[in-house]
């Protein structure tokens, strides 16, 4: 007969490194940075609805804001942005200014 370890013995016998806990930091980070941004996109979306003339003041900061926002996505391997227009209701007009700049 043999014995092993209980499981939830197991994971504290794992040492952590200097990378992991700077690994550990950047996923922290990049974590935050997304949430700053989709924030940030919830503001101009908020500014672009109450904008009712629909000057390009508004919507050139929208369009500034999912820029940036999907740029982050891009970083954290979410390459697919369809969630996050359905989210934040991104209306067509703002993805249609995202082009190459």
């Amino acid at each position: 007969m043999s014995l092993r370890m209980p499981q939830n013995l197991s994971n504290q016998l794992q040492f952590e490194t200097g990378a992991s806990i700077l690994d550990a930091e950047i996923l922290a980070e990049r974590a935050a940075a997304l949430g700053r941004a989709g924030r940030k996109v919830e503001q101009a979306m908020v500014a672009l609805k109450a904008a009712a003339s629909g000057d390009a003041g508004p919507m050139g900061h929208a369009a500034e804001a999912v820029y940036e926002y999907f740029i982050l996505r891009e970083l954290s391997g979410f390459c697919d942005h369809s969630e996050a227009i359905e989210a934040y209701q991104i209306p067509r007009a703002v993805i249609a200014r995202l082009g190459a700049r």
